[in-house]
């Protein structure tokens, strides 16, 4: 008998599939009907467009009107604004009021955070914590301080005040988010620019500056939003109806006696629809600086 004739076939050995994971009673997210993501949604905006809708109503039909469809719609409200309630200066100055704010704000908190991201020194922790606890001051709180200051140096009545207040009163919170955006942009970036012959400006303006757009944009845009909506510095540093700013003149809508419903509506909708354009635009870099700017401390 011949060996091949002797061996003993042995059946292949099966191979058996692998455990499946244990089922769990929650569905997969694809499995979720549709409806149940998009009715709250619906409800949700639904809720958030309708005071949006009674404002656009009562700036756009005819005084008087009682419909709850805008038609035939006037822009008699805007123009009265505009032109008879000086609507358009206070716009202006609202402009000034806020690009300015958003300049000062973002240099002077751009130097702060670089040195306090890039610069050890011995009070830089108890720095920090003036900085946070300076956050939890109320704005009401300043007034009276502020006042004398700028009674001293003559600068009541001058859009300057509202502007260097409005920049103290911004800077805390913009230094801290720059600080903390400049932590994540590599030191080693900056000392390969000094060994290329590059001093230590030039080498934060070509190598680091760029990499900063998106925190530059937060903390802009959030100084611009607040100081063209801040009703306390305007109404108390400004007598002159000439200096005023649109967040005061719609103060000036109401009165004691009765209230200008579609004049009130309108200025609304010139205050808001700069703002809502500015986030429009910057909503992506917005988003991106203030997460990057909230990863360290």
């Amino acid at each position: 008998m011949s060996i091949k004739e002797a061996t003993p076939l042995v059946p292949a050995a099966r191979k058996t599939p692998p455990p499946s994971a244990p089922k769990t009673g929650h569905r997969a997210w694809d499995e979720v009907p549709r409806w149940q993501i998009y009715l709250p949604l619906g409800i949700y905006l639904l809720f958030t467009l309708i005071p949006f809708y009674w404002i656009l109503l009562f700036a756009l039909r005819p005084a008087g009107s009682t419909s709850l469809v805008p038609w035939p719609m006037t822009g008699d409200h805007f123009e009265k604004v505009w032109n008879e309630r000086s609507f358009g200066t206070y716009f202006q100055n609202s402009v000034l009021v806020g690009v300015a704010t958003l300049v000062m704000t973002t240099v002077v908190a751009l130097a702060g955070g670089y040195a306090l991201a890039r610069f050890d020194f011995r009070i830089k922790k108890a720095f920090m914590l003036g900085l946070l606890c300076s956050q939890f001051v109320p704005g009401a709180l300043l007034l009276v301080p502020l006042f004398e200051i700028f009674a001293e140096l003559r600068m009541i009545n001058s859009l300057g005040s509202v502007i260097l207040a409005e920049t103290v009163f911004q800077l805390p919170l913009s230094i801290i988010l720059l600080s903390n955006f400049i932590k994540n942009v590599p030191y080693s970036l900056e000392e390969a620019a000094w060994v290329d012959g590059c001093g230590r400006f030039t080498a934060f303006r070509i190598v680091v500056l760029p990499l900063l757009r998106p925190g530059l944009i937060a903390v802009g845009s959030f100084a611009f939003v607040h100081s063209w909506n801040h009703f306390l510095f305007a109404l108390m540093f400004l007598n002159n109806q000439e200096k005023q700013t649109i967040p005061v003149g719609l103060n000036t809508l109401m009165s004691a006696d009765s209230v200008d419903l579609g004049a009130l509506a309108a200025g609304g909708i010139i205050a808001a629809v700069p703002v809502v354009v500015v986030f429009a635009f910057i909503q992506k870099w917005l988003i991106t600086g203030f997460s990057a700017g909230a990863v360290k401390g």
